[in-house]
């Protein structure tokens, strides 16, 4: 302990410190946990010492990126938490386009060291989220159909395994453990440092529309319709959800959930309009918004809507079609929502996605056509039960029309199973890389992978 409080010192919070109440906090107030103590630090060298210590008490470990997964495992009671947001810094390289950005960034301070030199790297949709457990579990998000995911856009890592030493994994060296962390998650090691590939990046066109419940059934047909025939410079994405106080939206529509639809146009200005038009012209919305905004402005406009505190649950799946059948759940779902703060979202993916051989990295589904998430959000504790069944409830309703896996980086269920996110062939590849690099199954407060001779989950 003497060497671990030397070398962080304030930094290295017990719970009868000040800082420790608010550090031991996270995204979901779901999880509402107390560490042994929490070990803010600023090196690879400090992670090590943390680690090493927690191995030597015999003490679980947590890491702490962000604070931002839903599922609430960057916190334990009684274990050491790894905090790593004071680690936020990024340095760009802009003719090699790439950013160095520390393991505890956030994905607003990935974009203010990029965007004004043109540049980014396709991440989430949320600019409070932590770029470390998006990376690692994949990352969806705006740049995707354009770019692919987060995951593959990681060049390179520094990283602290479990047993405490610091390497560099690069496609020359540990390629094996490159690979697992492109979509397998915190399982292998604690990373301090991503080297990530940079992409061109300009204004954004968006274009929204409003529909009533009522005209939801015609208008998601005719989004099916648009959505797979756009090109990659196109996302269109939909949520169904109380739109709140929003200008472009009529009074008379705010008391009830609406269908929005929204098309990104990633490509040259000019072809904006003509690009995005023809969906609204086809399904007409009962208002409509079209602006043009950077892209820093674009990644936050989720942030006022998923605040720190509030209690999260999601509940998730990806789809194979977008019949009528699907249409009509979504509808039942939205008509059922338990809190107005919650929101049923939805998107067609493929494009870059699918670019990167299925063998060349750990994320899996890649083909996945569409995406469905219910994100219950609510406040009192009270309402836990309704609000979960709720998100349960909506998923199961698509159950005839589902494909096989899920996304890991929005499964909150602690019984789920990550051969049921992987697959049984890419479980068993990851579980050899596990056995490999924490054969005692150090890090395993996540979506777990266990070593290669334990029987998998």
């Amino acid at each position: 302990m003497s060497e671990l409080e030397s070398a962080l010192g304030a930094r290295l919070l017990f719970p009868h410190d000040r800082e420790y109440e608010v550090s031991r906090r996270v995204w979901n107030a779901m999880h509402d946990r107390r560490p042994a103590l929490i070990a803010r630090c600023r090196t690879a060298a400090e992670v090590s010492l943390a680690l090493r210590y927690a191995l030597a008490e015999n003490l679980r470990v947590t890491v702490r990126g962000g604070g931002h997964n839903v599922a609430g495992t960057a916190v334990a009671d009684n274990a050491v938490m790894i905090d790593l947001s004071l680690m936020s810094e990024v340095a760009v390289d802009v003719a090699g386009r790439l950013a160095h950005a520390g393991g505890g960034c956030l994905l607003r301070d990935l974009d203010a060291a990029t965007t004004p030199l043109g540049l980014a790297c396709p991440a989430g949709v949320v600019s409070h989220t932590g770029l470390g457990g998006l990376a690692l579990g994949g990352g969806y998000g705006w740049l995707a159909r354009k770019w692919g995911l987060t995951c593959d856009h990681i060049m390179a890592v520094e990283i602290v395994l479990p047993d405490g030493s610091i390497v560099e994994a690069t496609e020359d060296q540990y390629d094996d453990l490159l690979w697992a962390l492109r979509g397998g998650g915190g399982n292998f090691g604690i990373v301090t440092r991503f080297t990530l590939r940079l992409r061109p990046c300009g204004p954004v066109h968006l274009h929204s529309g409003a529909y009533t419940l009522d005209a939801a059934s015609a208008a998601l047909a005719a989004y099916g319709d648009f959505a797979e025939r756009q090109c990659r410079d196109l996302h269109t994405v939909g949520s169904l959800a109380y739109p709140g106080v929003q200008e472009w939206i009529p009074e008379k529509l705010r008391h009830e959930p609406l269908l929005f639809l929204t098309a990104a146009w990633f490509g040259d200005l000019a072809e904006a309009q003509a690009r995005t038009a023809p969906l609204f012209e086809t399904a007409v919305p009962e208002a409509s918004r079209i602006r043009t905004l950077t892209y820093p402005e674009l990644q936050s406009l989720g942030d006022h809507g998923e605040p720190h505190g509030h209690r999260y649950y999601t509940k998730s799946c990806y789809l194979r079609e977008f019949p009528a059948g699907v249409a009509a759940s979504f509808v039942a779902a939205a008509r059922d929502i338990r809190s107005r703060r919650s929101s049923i979202d939805f998107e067609f993916l493929r494009g870059a996605v699918t670019d990167v051989p299925d063998e060349n990295s750990a994320f899996p589904h890649r083909d996945a056509p569409y995406i469905f998430t219910a994100s219950a959000q609510w406040t009192d504790p009270e309402d836990d039960a309704e609000n979960i069944a709720w998100s349960r409830r909506s998923v199961n309703r698509l159950r005839e029309f589902q494909s096989a896996g899920v996304y890991v980086n929005y499964v909150h269920d602690e019984n789920a199973k990550a051969t049921d996110v992987y697959g049984a062939e890419r479980y068993r590849r990851l579980a050899e890389v596990k056995q490999r690099y924490d054969p005692e199954n150090i890090l395993r407060h996540n979506q777990n992978i266990a070593p290669a001779p334990t029987t998998a989950p």
